[in-house]
């Protein structure tokens, strides 16, 4: 006689702390508990169930929150500290019954950085946002209380960078770069997503096995907006939720000591045109600041795309701060090793922290939150008459807006209501900008594989 085994598509339970904020101050529960459906609470809840649905197969953050309507979290007071009392979780976060282990520090992490924003940088006044260095401290002030800067160590931290959706053989080569950082010693900082931001990493775990490495850093930085259509994948060993994607953004180039960027989408173009902005900044002339492009041999047509277009907008000196380095994962690590020398030269000349790159410098255009809309997206600057670093602003506002659109609950609604967004610009960096994005549509770099892509975008003659 057989037996039907029925597997739960969703869960019950009550977990207590791991790995971050094992008390919450008796204010800080009420305004989690009393928030109800705005406030911290919807924050949290959104950001709980993304950790929870680490491993899905969807992209597309209004169909995750549509699926899980019915998920509930809340904090359950004890004297000793808190518990989180979960309903209708995703089931694959559990083993036999109990929440995996990663996740529920992940889970924690997400508590702990949702108060601690809230609370000590938003709401606190002790920082005015609407300046620059205001801005940089806050970032650096969510870093330091996710214990992700470690003082003590040389300049190892690699950040990668690329698309969630990759083919299989550019996923396999993400693996072997990682591999060959973790064999030299280095750590990986990526958006802790699926794709390009998982590969690095579990590539760096062997690596790092063979080296007998035990404490290797897999840090993961994400933002509300983003992290449910690219929850963290189960490498991740430190979690930080950056209050918006410039704070995410400022974070990463001031944590790296240097960059990977592998094949993407919009999402990679939005990090490589914010990466340039601020390296074209005269101020930052002389920052070593490692940067390469890499990715297997089928893959070259597509830097080749990126460099073009970086050349036919913001010139060839764009171009000329960023390495190529196509099917050989053993160079790139090489590559670093060396960048990431020059770069321990020079702050240790400077007297600049190892931890943090406090002498970046990064100009407020890129630290204002860019708040996508149909108006805000027509409205932007994307003509020749003005500095180069500020076209690149905007034209990494042009890709944050299409990332938006995606895969963002609030833009793809913004799409259902009102139709795509319209860009308009000088006919010469429209035709490259559409050029590009019809070559992202064409390889499936839009949205993950087998998902049918309506563009979200309109390039206006």
């Amino acid at each position: 006689m057989e037996t039907t085994v029925v597997i739960p598509e969703f869960v019950d339970a009550r977990v207590g702390p791991r790995g971050a904020l094992e008390s919450l101050s008796q204010d800080e529960i009420e305004q989690l508990l009393s928030s109800g459906q705005g406030g911290l609470y919807a924050l949290f809840r959104q950001c709980a169930l993304a950790v929870l649905n680490a491993g899905s197969d969807s992209d597309n953050a209004k169909e995750i929150f549509d699926r899980h309507r019915d998920f509930d979290i809340q904090i359950v007071r004890h004297a000793w500290g808190v518990k989180l009392e979960i309903r209708n979780a995703p089931a694959a976060a559990f083993v036999d019954g109990q929440m995996i282990r990663g996740i529920k520090e992940l889970l924690f992490a997400v508590l702990r950085d949702v108060v601690y924003t809230a609370n000590e940088v938003l709401d606190s006044g002790r920082f005015d946002l609407s300046k620059p260095e205001a801005v940089t401290n806050a970032v650096f002030h969510i870093l330091r209380n996710a214990r992700v800067l470690d003082h003590r160590m040389r300049p190892n931290l690699v950040v990668c960078w690329g698309g969630h959706s990759i083919g299989r053989d550019e996923y396999e080569y993400t693996k072997k770069v990682g591999y060959e950082l973790g064999l030299r010693g280095l750590d990986v900082c990526t958006g802790c997503g699926p794709g390009a931001m998982k590969g690095p990493m579990k590539g760096a775990t062997i690596g790092h096995s063979k080296q007998r490495v035990s404490d290797g850093r897999y840090i993961g930085l994400t933002e509300p907006g983003i992290i449910a259509a690219e929850p963290p994948n189960p490498i991740v060993n430190q979690l930080v939720i950056m209050p918006d994607i410039e704070k995410r953004l400022e974070a990463f180039v001031r944590l790296a000591h240097g960059i990977v960027v592998f094949p993407g989408g919009a999402g990679t173009a939005e990090e490589i045109f914010y990466l340039l902005g601020i390296l074209l900044d005269p101020a930052n002339a002389e920052q070593p600041f490692p940067v390469i492009l890499t990715g297997p041999r089928r893959s070259a047509g597509y830097f080749e795309q990126i460099r073009a277009f970086l050349v036919a907008t913001v010139g060839e000196h764009a171009a000329d701060r960023l390495s190529i380095i196509i099917d050989d994962p053993a160079g790139v690590a090489r590559a670093m090793v060396s960048g990431l020398e020059r770069v321990r030269a020079f702050r240790r000349r400077e007297s600049d922290s190892y931890n943090f790159n406090w002498l970046l410098r990064v100009d407020g255009e890129f630290q204002r939150p860019f708040a996508v809309n149909h108006e805000s997206m027509r409205t932007l600057r994307l003509h020749r008459d003005q500095p180069v670093h500020a076209l690149a602003a905007d034209l990494r506002r042009a890709f944050s807006g299409i990332v938006t659109g995606n895969v963002k609950e609030n833009g793809i609604r913004d799409i259902e209501r009102n139709g795509p967004y319209e860009l308009v610009g000088d006919p010469s960096v429209m035709g490259h900008l559409d050029a590009l994005l019809a070559a992202f549509v064409a390889q499936q770099r839009m949205k993950l594989p087998g998902s049918v892509y309506t563009p979200c975008y309109r390039i206006v003659p």
